[in-house]
């Protein structure tokens, strides 16, 4: 479904993305992972098409985005860090103003809207001005969207902020139900508890660069000696030893209840 080819990524002389070669395929939710300031977030905006590589491709559903770029978007939900709602639009209008920029017609697009509403609890709030919706209705108002057109890609950018339990519950519901229906999820995230449990493989980037990439269980049998959890391998690659302490004295305080 991606499949990255020498991927580059320069401003000037600065190199934000070097080289990346991945293949991610049909039926995965996929975990992007890395540090602030590692080149996620710009390798992630050129898969969704928003950036041009400076050298390298990137293919969707086999289809390169510099030579069709819309038809690679037609296949693309994307939902970013910070999505833009409209918020003096209702929560319907705004769907329709979405299937409008997809070429979906009238007659698909209201039933599919209510559907999605009904899914993600807003059944009763379509008619409402977005303005009014809580931080939770709003994202998953910004999930419904990108959904809307029925992609078979869907690239979101730290979907669990600010959700209850219920909606990130449901939001790793869908994500799973999208991929096990043969489609792909992209995710970064800097919740790792939340990419061992859902997803089913995982890279890490570091400084442009792929630092690592396999199943959970294959990068703690490479990384740990089969031992800890996600969390210990972005340390033991990404992290420096003070971070380890401050991660060590958090566990403690969690344990005895203090934090």
């Amino acid at each position: 479904m991606i499949r990255l080819t020498g991927l580059q990524k320069r401003y000037g002389s600065f190199e934000a993305v070097r080289g990346i070669d991945l293949h991610v395929q049909r039926g995965e939710v996929f975990g992007f992972l890395g540090p602030n300031g590692a080149g996620k977030t710009t390798t992630i905006k050129m898969v969704a098409g928003l950036l041009k590589p400076s050298s390298g491709s990137v293919q969707i559903d086999g289809i390169d985005t510099s030579a069709d770029p819309v038809g690679a978007k037609r296949r693309i939900g994307y939902i970013p860090d910070r999505p833009y709602l409209y918020e003096r639009l209702t929560g319907t209008e705004f769907l329709s103003f979405v299937g409008g920029i997809f070429g979906m017609e009238d007659a698909e697009v209201a039933p599919r809207s209510a559907e999605l509403l009904r899914f993600f609890g807003l059944g009763h709030f379509g008619g409402e001005l977005v303005e009014g919706y809580s931080h939770g209705m709003k994202q998953r108002l910004t999930l419904a969207a990108a959904l809307l057109h029925r992609p078979k890609l869907l690239v979101v950018d730290e979907p669990m902020v600010g959700l209850d339990p219920a909606g990130a519950k449901l939001i790793k519901q869908v994500f799973r139900q999208m991929a096990d229906d043969g489609n792909t999820v992209f995710l970064s995230t800097h919740t790792l508890e939340v990419a061992e449990a859902i997803c089913d493989r995982v890279a890490i980037i570091n400084q442009g660069r792929i630092a690592t990439l396999g199943t959970v269980d294959e990068l703690k049998e490479l990384h740990l000696s089969g031992g800890g959890n996600l969390e210990d391998v972005f340390l033991e690659l990404i992290g420096s030893p003070e971070d380890r302490e401050v991660i060590q004295v958090l566990r403690e305080d969690r344990v005895q209840g203090n934090v």
